[in-house]
């Protein structure tokens, strides 16, 4: 491909609306644009990045036994109002109607949609289990589109989802399509950890997510230094540790804390710890009054608290609603005498009798509070995120919590959408039953944004060869030598032969320049054909990644360039097929 006849509109700048790294070099070397919040063109260079990653992921699929199909981005309300998710979804589903007064959304994802298909078509245990995936568009209307690719509204996802006879069979399919993504993610180039995870508003009783190791990225993760346990913060387990305190605590006392409100201020002024304060927080679950307790040097973990609650909604209770419950402002909420529906305890809390609290009245704290003695606790749970001081939960050693870029999910469903939408086959005994349902998703078009936040340096873009627009880029140094370009012409021509995707550099532009679009684009190998080189009959070969520069000779030039890029494929940890 001749770079003068090909779509590839670079940038000298970074665009102003560009936050993340990933967004600025997408941006920069002419992969896509914004047409409007949270939606993008793909422009050539970008759509061959996308089809490399889909094919991939397509053929590790069929690998594994799914079957592709293709279903519709419009989707009838009914279909969402019957498995329950209509109402519960949120503002990120986008409703209309059509022209018949008929509600509808754009999909987000496609559990009903399936759901209803297989439903109508499969009647018997004799035809499972099954799995049918799609690599297609969805629509989630975020309230604040960023990062480009990384979090915006249009995006190019794979979904699947396995339907089962029982839960062996649904085990079975999970765990081929955790292997089919532990494949997938190798042969991209990626550096990633499966890690435990909250199945979130999918549903579900168990999940994995696949993260994309960059110090950039959203999500923290926690993973033990010594053993395979790696879970995202919202499920990492916190262990407690120490032995329990059985002293007698002498009885609650009443002081005065005027204007210290956070735990900072009050522990400063009572001259103590704040692992000797209890957090008081409170939060409207699904319409009724909950509280949580956490230690004052902790945070609590939302997530596990709305699971534990089996909540749908979970919302931080609002300043008028904190002095309706505990009759003080915000700040000095306690758990003796808190007139809410429900209160649970962080189990750090059980080794203790002794705490401080807030008394539920402004200005004060209470000291000496003994849970166990002075308030009605519902019960104690894991309710805290974890820290790097915290240690492994499988195996006793320590946690790292390095930043990761979800990928990647895989969801075992269960009975939720196949209960919900009477998707029942029938046994070996005649009996219906629902079908056990997974659900395994890819975000094709963010793994490309995932991969610039993983590989990149100061001068640009840096893509892993398998998923590279193209492998090699050739630069001509000056196109207005006609015996310079005849060479170049031969050149690009063998390394097509030899199977390589090329672009050639013949535009009539400084090598400077050259070299900076180069490096901004990022293919993983650059060979450089200049006038004095031709000379010596050599031409000059860059890994992108390493930055090592090497002298090929041009009468044994297809010898040459296969060892170039198997060290090459080596730079990346990757082996040539």
């Amino acid at each position: 491909m001749r770079w003068s006849n090909y779509y590839l509109p670079t940038l000298k700048e970074d665009p102003a609306e560009a936050e993340v790294i990933s967004h600025r070099l997408l941006m920069r070397a002419g992969m896509i644009r914004k047409l409007t919040a949270g939606v993008y063109t793909y422009l050539p260079q970008g759509l061959r990045c996308l089809d490399k990653i889909a094919r991939i992921v397509r053929e590790e699929m069929n690998r594994a036994g799914a079957l592709e199909v293709f279903m519709p981005t419009v989707q009838p309300a009914d279909l969402w109002k019957e498995s329950g998710r209509w109402d519960v979804y949120g503002k990120e589903l986008l409703r209309f109607q059509d022209r018949h007064g008929r509600g509808c959304c754009l999909g987000p994802t496609h559990e009903e949609v399936i759901t209803d298909l297989v439903r109508g078509e499969i009647k018997s245990y004799r035809q499972l289990p099954i799995n049918l995936y799609q690599i297609q568009t969805k629509f989630r209307d975020e309230i604040r589109p960023r990062f480009g690719l990384m979090r915006g509204r249009e995006f190019i996802m794979k979904d699947a989802y396995s339907f089962d006879k029982d839960d062996a069979g649904a085990d079975r399919s999970y765990q081929s399509m955790f292997d089919a993504y532990m494949r997938i993610f190798t042969r991209l180039g990626m550096v990633f950890r499966a890690v435990e995870a909250d199945s979130g508003p999918i549903g579900g009783s168990f999940s994995h997510e696949f993260m994309v190791l960059a110090s950039t990225g959203e999500d923290t993760i926690a993973v033990c230094t010594a053993c395979d346990y790696a879970a995202n913060l919202e499920k990492a387990e916190a262990v407690v540790r120490g032995a329990g305190d059985d002293a007698q605590c002498p009885p609650a006392e009443l002081v005065l804390t005027p204007g210290r409100h956070t735990v900072e201020e009050v522990t400063a002024f009572l001259e103590v710890g704040p692992e000797k304060l209890i957090k008081t927080l409170l939060y409207e679950a699904d319409g009724q009054a909950v509280a949580a307790l956490v230690r004052g040097d902790r945070e609590l973990n939302e997530i596990k608290f709305k699971n534990l609650l089996g909540a749908k909604f979970l919302t931080m209770a609002a300043p008028e609603q904190v002095r309706v419950w505990s009759g003080a402002p915000v700040g000095f909420a306690g758990p003796v005498g808190l007139n809410v529906d429900a209160v649970w305890a962080d189990r750090e809390l059980g080794l203790s009798r002794d705490w401080i609290t807030g008394a539920n009245q402004g200005d004060a704290h209470l000291l000496h509070v003994d849970l166990s003695r002075d308030a009605k606790i519902n019960g104690y749970a894991d309710l805290r995120q974890v820290t790097r001081e915290d240690p492994c939960p499988r195996c006793g050693a320590g946690l790292e919590l390095p930043k990761g870029i979800e990928v990647g999910h895989v969801f075992k469903l269960g009975t939720k959408y196949s209960e919900a939408m009477d998707a029942q086959y029938l046994d070996e005994e005649g009996k219906a039953r629902p079908m056990i349902m997974g659900c395994f998703g890819i975000g094709v078009s963010r793994i490309m944004a995932a991969c610039l936040e993983q590989n990149n340096d100061e001068h640009g873009a840096m893509f892993p060869p398998p998923i590279a627009p193209f492998q090699i880029e050739l630069i001509v140094l000056n196109v207005k030598s006609r015996e310079l370009m005849q060479q170049a012409e031969n050149l690009h021509h063998q390394l097509e032969t030899m199977g390589f995707e090329v672009l050639m550099d013949d535009r009539e532009e400084r090598p400077g320049v050259k070299f900076k679009d180069a490096d901004l684009i990022g293919l993983p190998g650059q060979l450089i054909l200049g006038e004095k080189g031709l000379a010596r009959g050599v031409l000059e070969a860059k890994s992108r990644k390493t930055g090592q520069r090497s002298e090929l000779a041009l009468d044994d030039v297809q010898a040459q360039v296969r060892t170039w890029w198997q060290g090459i494929l080596a730079d990346w940890g990757l082996h040539a097929s």
